[in-house]
């Protein structure tokens, strides 16, 4: 196990290394992939939170919570993490008496998510090519 582990992590940093330089012609457009992945949204919670949003006008703290299958505790720490780095906008207000908060993607955060997807798509080519 610990054999296929190390291969994998080579195939793994060989892509990394290969993912740098790589560009893709798309018509006469060049398009360079970055050598590191966001890891703002690369946490697993953070991705689910920002590709949610990428695909959803808004969404409550209740339904990012009940989607994502996490606590609050562990959305909130999340959340306001995106929301520091203006990739998310939260919205307070209340539903009658009952608080409500409201998440969307901003714009920073739409064209961190296509980064990000760009070179997940990167390191795969990458990665089939070897």
């Amino acid at each position: 196990m610990a054999k296929s582990s190390t291969a994998a992590q080579e195939r793994v940093r060989r892509a990394r290394e290969s993912a740098a330089p790589l560009s893709s012609v798309r018509g006469q457009a060049q398009e360079t992939v970055p050598a590191d992945l966001d890891r703002l949204i690369h946490e697993r919670i953070r991705l689910g939170i920002v590709s949610a949003l990428a695909v959803n006008r808004s969404l409550t703290f209740n339904e990012l919570k009940a989607l994502l299958k996490t606590t609050d505790g562990n959305l909130s720490v999340h959340a306001r993490k995106l929301e520091e780095a203006d990739y998310i906008v939260c919205s307070k207000s209340f539903d009658g008496r009952l608080p409500k908060t409201e998440y969307r993607l901003a714009a920073a955060g739409k064209r961190a998510l296509e980064r990000y997807l760009n070179h997940m798509e990167a390191l795969i080519r990458a990665t089939r090519e070897a």
